[in-house]
């Protein structure tokens, strides 16, 4: 199987740019000598590059601050609030236990963990009898775009590109630009301000070059978007040099395909170098392993549903992580500087990139980025990351709907924490 490296020079450059075709029948030969510098590609799995998989087509995904919203009761609490660890985990349990498939909880506090709790299925006996732990993958659907907010703004910060410069500047230069496109910055695509408004969940490279052509009628207004966080994607690859913006693939390629193919392997790599390896995260994928939790409905009744290879809509969705890989990065972000400074980590969740509930609690301010995948037959994963006072964070996974009629998991936990501050 051949491999090649496209590292952009002069002559080569000159060629593709012009549309020429390079010498040689292989594809792979034809780029050996330029354009893609930091990464190998495989030529056939690029030719093989599916843009828009039908599996990715029709999900139900969450709709971001604006589902499920309700005023939550505060609790009363006069003097030196703090969490009831134990009565909170014991109250967390009794509101889950018979009313999903299965679930784990992680609590850290400081990067310690102090709270544990793995009850019931990730895979029911008709599917393999495999059971939740902490180190169980599952996909986290919409959490991957906080790791993709952590990544966009790290690459920002190290390039000196301000949040509120515009994308426009950075985008594929073979893309046609509709109206307003010119006026949307990073902040609003990490805020869901862009004012793309599809109604889709999808966020394939196809998909959304094809919303950038349409244009916007306005910038600023909130909009729950995947393809926000999908645009990270291209646009982490072509900030970090893995790919020029100008760059034209030879004839032989589909230059929507080999574009689509390129950025995601670019801003996996950039992901893993820059926002799991400091996190001590090896193993977060875009596909879905034998391993990996799978999805049920609830009551849960047959086989659960695997969501499969995601990584045509990465950024907005698509990373398989565990609890513990996910508390890795979020502790990782918040305390230890390896993935850029406290201080630049506590701007990101203050400006609410990739986050969806920024809320004022007595015992401090709470930090929330939920997560929701399903398909028609109501098989549904959920995720929750919370990075809430008194340094802690914490992580729930659940692999079903929880209750029926369904309840929106993120008030069913924030609540049961609100009611156990003391």
């Amino acid at each position: 199987m051949k491999m090649f490296r496209i590292t952009l020079s002069i002559v080569v450059a000159a060629l593709v740019m012009g549309g020429a075709s390079l010498p040689g029948t292989d594809a792979a030969q034809s780029l050996q000598t330029g354009g893609i510098q930091k990464f190998s590609v495989d030529d056939a799995k690029l030719r093989a590059h599916v843009v828009q998989p039908p599996h990715v087509m029709g999900i139900i995904t969450n709709k971001g601050r604006e589902e499920g919203h309700i005023v939550f009761r505060m609790p009363q609490v006069r003097t030196a609030p703090h969490l009831d660890v134990d009565a909170f985990g014991k109250a967390l349990h009794a509101a889950l236990k018979d009313s999903v498939a299965g679930y784990v909880m992680e609590l850290r506090k400081n990067g310690t963990t102090i709270y544990t709790f793995q009850w019931n299925w990730a895979k029911t006996p008709a599917d393999g009898s495999q059971g939740w732990n902490p180190d169980r993958h599952m996909h986290i659907a919409s959490v991957s775009k906080l790791v993709t907010a952590i990544a966009m703004t790290k690459l920002l910060d190290d390039k000196k590109i301000s949040y509120d410069a515009k994308i426009i500047d950075y985008l594929p230069t073979y893309w046609p630009k509709g109206p307003n496109i010119n006026k949307i910055s990073f902040r609003n695509l990490m805020t869901h301000t862009s004012g793309f408004s599809t109604n889709s969940s999808s966020s394939d490279y196809a998909f959304m070059k094809s919303k950038v052509a349409a244009g916007v009628s306005a910038v600023g207004a909130y909009d729950y978007e995947n393809m926000n966080f999908g645009l990270c994607r291209i646009l982490i690859s072509i900030i970090n040099g893995d790919i020029p913006k100008g760059f034209a693939f030879p004839p032989q390629f589909n230059a929507d395909q080999a574009w689509g193919y390129v950025t995601i392997h670019a801003y996996k790599q950039y992901m893993q170098n820059r926002v799991f390896n400091p996190s001590a995260v090896s193993n977060a994928t875009m596909d879905h392993p034998a391993n990996d939790a799978l999805a049920y409905n609830f009551p849960t009744s047959g086989n659960g549903w695997n969501s499969g290879d995601l990584s045509t809509v990465i950024g907005g969705a698509g990373w398989h992580m565990s609890v513990n890989e996910l508390l890795n990065v979020m502790g990782t972000l918040r305390r230890k500087g390896t993935i850029m400074a406290s201080q630049k980590a506590q701007g990101l969740l203050d400006s609410a990139f990739g986050i969806d509930v920024v809320m004022n609690t007595p015992a401090g301010k709470l930090y929330n980025k939920n997560g929701a995948w399903g398909d028609a037959a109501g098989h549904t994963e959920q995720s929750l990351a919370y990075f809430l006072p008194e340094n802690m964070e914490m992580v729930v996974l659940a692999n079903s709907a929880v209750g029926a009629p369904a309840q929106f998991f993120r008030n069913v936990v924030t609540q049961i924490y609100l009611d156990h501050i003391k």
